[in-house]
């Protein structure tokens, strides 16, 4: 299908992108790599009449070295998070984790920050998100605000960047010592998003767990953290027994439904087997 007519805007720069967001309102979208907006406005699902094109601002697009953090433009081009030297030295979680996305021509044109504000509920980047305490960074026409991963995906296809504000900057906080993480995910076959996936960051010191995130997308509507699983975790023993234990806590508290993908209790065990993948993983990278 061909999507409706629209009027084509191409910003040359962030406060720019913001005045044509002003001028048109609900009847503009940003446009980055086009991968999650061009095939739902050829399915009419998305009818705009203004795209701004956010994808020529130079500044938008840098991968930064910040110190105590890696400083993302939300235009980077996934396969740009992949093979940049600072992501995968100081965030390897968030390398391996972009390495899963589509195939080489997706990521090749779509964008980290198109991905995060589109928050498919089955996309892996929100897991790694959540995994490594990341803080997205939306400007608008009062200024920039930090908004804490956790609190950034709200709903199926909802973030907490408001009318009026784009998605600018993403800052991952950089591993330290003991640090390991792991992304475990089962791909749909026909759409190479995740059925489950699971990305976990561990911090180890003194052979016990002193910190732990897990992120998980695709088994509801949207991505979340395992919070029994983190807590089954933090202040034990740095061990496979340890690991296995706290995997079995990936199901607890969450509802799933029964679908197209599956049975509840085929996801929840889905659940606990990726958890228990990760876990392993990463506590095998904490320990170098």
């Amino acid at each position: 299908m061909y999507p409706a007519s629209f009027e084509y805007h191409a910003a040359t720069s962030v406060p720019d992108a913001l005045a044509l967001l002003a001028r048109y309102g609900d009847d503009a979208k940003l446009l980055a790599g086009g991968h999650s907006l061009i095939p739902v406005m050829k399915l009419r699902f998305a009818t705009p009449a203004h795209l701004i094109d956010i994808g020529r601002i130079p500044a938008l697009s840098a991968i930064t070295d910040g110190g105590s953090a890696v400083h993302i433009g939300a235009t980077a081009r996934h396969a740009s998070v992949v093979s940049s030297p600072v992501v995968r030295q100081k965030a390897p979680l968030l390398a391996e984790v972009a390495s899963h996305i589509g195939d080489p021509l997706i990521r090749n044109m779509g964008t980290i920050g198109g991905s995060l504000a589109h928050a498919d509920p089955a996309a892996d980047l929100p897991a790694a998100m959540l995994a490594l305490g990341a803080t997205l960074v939306a400007t608008g026409p009062g200024g920039t605000r930090a908004i804490a991963a956790d609190d950034f995906f709200t709903d199926v296809f909802t973030t907490a960047v408001q009318p009026g504000e784009m998605l600018t900057e993403i800052r991952v906080p950089a591993r330290g010592a003991g640090g390991g993480g792991a992304y475990e995910k089962d791909p749909d076959p026909a759409s190479g998003y995740a059925i489950v996936g699971i990305a976990a960051e561990l911090q180890v010191s003194g052979g016990k767990i002193a910190a732990a995130r897990i992120g998980m997308t695709g088994l509801g509507p949207k991505a979340m953290r395992l919070a029994a699983v983190e807590g089954a975790l933090v202040g034990k023993p740095a061990t496979a027994a340890t690991v296995a234990a706290a995997a079995s806590h990936a199901a607890d508290g969450i509802v799933f439904v029964d679908d197209a993908k599956g049975s509840a209790a085929y996801k929840g065990n889905l659940a606990r087997v990726h958890t228990r993948r990760a876990l392993t993983r990463a506590l095998a990278a904490a320990a170098g």
